[in-house]
């Protein structure tokens, strides 16, 4: 594919599958509505590129989107405009509405009138690329069970309710209309760029300002850890190879406590960069009141994706975190703006 017009491709994951996409020598057509987690900063390294175009636009803009698809002649669209803080799910579900599933209506609306004006054979190599979560799967025991591709979907709170009606929009144009759609889940992502609000860069950021790091309940929630550049790569062949109608979850096969994320990142911070009087951050974490409706365990099996498309994560945690908090410990320019500005940090992070 050498034309792919990517949503949300301002933000943590967006980016991240922008610049890999650019890197690879792809026209990548970014479009994001720019709301309080997008950041073009993330994307300095590929703003001036030749094969890069940004446009601020609302993927509920039908006329502009497609018109876009027009004028650039896209052989792909990726999807992952969508808001994602659980907390400002529970908060304000309104606006997850109006984005993850009218937003993806729209956008789907837009995509099936272009796809229908193609040549049989641009029809038959477009994609439509649904990208959404594991939490649509609702949560598990702690002690069994997998999430694979024919797990029933069961969300949990307003902003995994969000995603599956996404998705079975998605499912829905392909059965009904004949969009080729194909789909992906993902577990917890984590690495650059990430939104200061989300669990690991809080708790990064908090440690390195020797703040408080608040842990819901007993840190006892568990969740599989994928690194967003290894899901940018699995993002990129799901698109390019992945079969019409099919979905892949994608994992990192690292699944940790809350409690042993936060300690892991502890410990990590206070080799690298050690507080005032030798205090171990380890002190620093506090035990608040749990979350409505918070999922025991999130575990996805990507085999399929292994098997069918010869992916696989490069990144153990171990490697993908240590990695992460120097990229912050090195990066204060990029989150200490929204630090200040835009995000005062006081909300717990997304478990």
């Amino acid at each position: 594919m050498e034309r792919i017009l990517v949503t949300g491709g301002a933000g943590f994951i967006g980016s991240a599958v922008v610049r890999h996409l650019v890197g690879k020598g792809v026209r990548v057509v970014n479009v994001d509505k720019l709301t309080y987690a997008g950041n073009l900063d993330s994307l300095l390294s590929v703003a001036e590129a030749p094969n890069y175009r940004f446009c601020q636009a609302d993927i509920g803009d039908v006329p502009r989107i497609l018109s876009l698809m027009a004028e650039e002649q896209v052989d792909a669209v990726m999807n992952l405009a969508a808001e994602s803080h659980v907390d400002r799910s529970i908060d304000g579900p309104g606006v997850f509405v109006e984005t993850n599933v009218v937003g993806t209506f729209r956008l789907l609306n837009a995509a099936l009138a272009y796809w229908r004006g193609l040549d049989p054979k641009r029809q038959e190599r477009f994609r439509f690329h649904q990208i959404s979560t594991d939490e649509v799967y609702g949560d598990l025991p702690y002690d069994d069970g997998i999430f694979t591709e024919e797990t029933p979907y069961a969300p949990s709170s307003p902003y995994s309710a969000s995603k599956a009606a996404a998705d079975h929009f998605a499912r829905a144009w392909h059965e009904t209309y004949g969009l080729p759609v194909v789909l992906s889940n993902c577990s917890n992502n984590y690495g650059p760029f990430h939104f200061p609000e989300k669990l690991v860069p809080l708790t990064i950021i908090n440690a390195i300002e020797g703040k408080a790091l608040p842990v819901y309940g007993r840190g006892e929630n568990v969740r599989d850890w994928l690194h967003v550049e290894d899901h940018a790569r699995a993002l990129e062949l799901v698109v390019t190879r992945g079969a019409v109608g099919e979905s892949y979850n994608v994992g990192g096969r690292a699944e940790r406590t809350n409690l042993q994320v936060v300690e892991a990142i502890c410990d990590l911070l206070d080799e690298r960069r050690p507080l005032p009087g030798g205090e171990r951050r380890r002190s620093l974490i506090t035990f608040v009141a749990d979350r409505p409706g918070h999922d025991r365990r999130y575990a996805i099996d990507p085999t399929k994706i292994e098997r069918d498309l010869g992916w696989k994560a490069r990144e153990s945690f171990e490697s993908g975190l240590a990695k992460t908090v120097d990229w912050f410990l090195d990066n204060e320019q990029w989150w200490r703006p929204i630090r200040e500005q835009r995000y005062a940090g006081d909300r717990l992070g997304s478990l």
